[in-house]
């Protein structure tokens, strides 16, 4: 369908441009704050889980999803996605902890990584059932970080991926379909994974790249949420598909005449509460059944 007329009103006011480091991730939290979901009546707790910063929403001994926030590797933070979350745990009825992770280019991979497994590990050590979602980067953490934990013995319960960056070769063609425009688009999450990736890296490992693992049985119940103008958009509904063959239940959700970064803008793009809704919906079905593992 055709790009939405509110998110077309909303590029022509924003229009993109190349910025270093700092730069972007202070224009990351402009944006966010001026773009930001407004939930009134979740309560909100800064706190640290293995070392790191994390804001848990919502009470109680609810399941906890342990989310990563987007941002290319290299910017997002607790306050960037502070909306997404809150909009999450409402809809949901179980608990987010958003993860501020090490970034890139201070640390580079597998850092990040590292950081969401160790965060999950010590939820799950509570005894608590847990889940592992983020969006872009953040989805890109999360699916390797179900791919890591899984392959150790630790079950999760859920995955939910946001228009995840699973592929650093970015051979898929909406890459090539949307190299530029639209929003963020394919030469953004180029300059992302340069930014992630040392020069030795394989951009074929798993690790790096879930798109890539030979074997995807076991992995946990997945939420795959694509927006139809984006980069993102086939190597997240491929990696829907592969699932489904490796007999994984998937729930596939693609967002009509929607761009990348959709997800943290609900206070201004009806899309983006979409988005969130249906997300927060799914976890609602998928994770918040039981308390415990």
């Amino acid at each position: 369908m055709p790009l939405d007329p509110e998110i077309e009103a909303w590029l022509a006011r924003n229009p993109r441009g190349t910025m270093g480091v700092e730069a972007t991730r202070e224009a990351y939290r402009r944006v966010s704050a001026a773009c930001a979901e407004v939930w009134e009546g979740v309560e909100v707790e800064d706190s640290v889980v293995a070392g790191l910063p994390v804001r848990i929403y919502g009470a109680g001994s609810s399941p906890v999803l342990v989310y990563l926030h987007g941002g290319r590797f290299f910017s997002g933070d607790l306050d960037t996605h502070d909306g997404a979350c809150r909009a999450l745990a409402a809809h949901s009825a179980c608990r987010v902890a958003a993860v501020h992770y090490r970034l890139a280019p201070e640390h580079r991979f597998p850092a990040a990584l590292q950081d969401a497994v160790a965060v999950v590990r010590e939820f799950q050590q509570q005894g608590l059932k847990v889940g592992v979602g983020g969006d872009s980067a953040g989805g890109n953490l999360a699916a390797a970080a179900a791919l890591v934990l899984c392959g150790r013995g630790r079950e999760l319960a859920c995955q939910m991926l946001i228009y995840p960056m699973l592929d650093a070769t970015c051979g898929l063609p909406s890459h090539l379909r949307y190299a530029s425009g639209h929003g963020p688009g394919s030469d953004d999450m180029q300059r992302g994974w340069a930014e992630y990736l040392l020069g030795d890296a394989d951009p074929e490992d798993p690790r790096v790249s879930p798109l890539w693992a030979e074997d995807l049985a076991g992995l946990p119940p997945a939420f795959v949420l694509t927006a139809e103008y984006d980069s993102l958009r086939d190597e997240g509904e491929r990696y829907a598909e592969r699932l489904r063959e490796a007999g994984v239940v998937v729930t596939l959700s693609r967002l009509e005449g929607a761009i990348h970064g959709v997800f943290t803008m609900g206070g201004t793009l009806a899309l983006g509460r979409e988005a969130t809704r249906r997300a927060g919906h799914w976890l609602r079905q998928t994770l918040s059944k039981t308390g415990t593992a």
